[in-house]
């Protein structure tokens, strides 16, 4: 594949959402408190919640959004973007240099419903999506971090599937697939748990890649011409409470 012409920061800032500048979030509880003659210690700094995304600002429009968490080199959102006009995407990337990358090709496309993200995708679910307010969310080929002391780095976990959960409007969709089976059917626990999730295996298929090229991401591509299986599921989200459930991998 080809490597896109290297745009500035400012010639991609179109197509990027940036995390909030960071703000003094000192608790109470977790500040030093220091006390003089002079007088009583001065008050503790402590943040006001973070604002949620305004979606409709953000793109211009009130179209519904799908967010993709972890977007590699950025394939899928190419294909979901161009294809999809009537529907808004962000896509998160922990990783700089994939996020830029994509990005690129985005911006060299003028796609006006694409935006980026350089940030950890748990705490923009977390913290900034505004819960009820997007259709989708796509989690696609995550790292399976093998070693137990890398476990920390995992990203579906049951916190991130109630975040996930709460963020989606009932009767959206989340989409998983990956190429690890060991790491599917941990995914897959965690949402058969969840009473605000309800599997549709009628709709796996129909989620598989439809692109000319048979694959939707840089990972499945690889999968694909190594023979490995890829293992997709999509659940709905129901009215039911957000819980979070036990770790199977505990």
């Amino acid at each position: 594949m080809r490597k896109p012409r290297r745009l500035s920061n400012e010639q991609l800032a179109p197509w990027v959402w940036a995390l909030p500048a960071g703000r003094d979030r000192r608790t109470e509880a977790g500040a030093e408190t220091q006390t003089d003659s002079a007088g009583p210690a001065p008050p503790v700094a402590v943040s006001a919640p973070p604002a949620r995304i305004d979606w409709a600002a953000l793109f211009g429009n009130a179209n519904p959004v799908e967010i993709e968490v972890g977007t590699g080199k950025g394939l899928f959102l190419l294909h979901a973007a161009t294809t999809r006009p009537g529907a808004n995407f962000l896509g998160i990337e922990i990783v700089r240099k994939y996020q830029l990358y994509a990005t690129t090709r985005y911006a060299i496309r003028n796609l006006p419903n694409v935006k980026t993200a350089c940030a950890d995708a748990a705490v923009v679910l977390r913290d900034y999506v505004a819960p009820g307010s997007v259709a989708a969310v796509h989690v696609y080929f995550p790292d399976p971090w093998w070693k137990k002391r890398h476990r920390k780095r995992r990203v579906f976990t049951p916190e991130f599937a109630a975040d996930a959960a709460r963020a989606i409007a009932f009767g959206g969709r989340l989409y998983i697939a990956s190429d690890v089976e060991e790491y599917f059917l941990l995914m897959s626990a965690i949402l058969r748990a969840m009473p605000c999730f309800a599997e549709r295996p009628e709709e796996a298929e129909r989620a598989a890649p439809q692109t000319e090229t048979g694959y939707a991401t840089n990972f499945e591509r690889k999968a694909r011409e190594s023979g490995t299986a890829v293992w997709r599921a999509v659940y709905e989200r129901t009215a039911e409470a957000v819980t979070v459930v036990p770790d199977p991998a505990e």
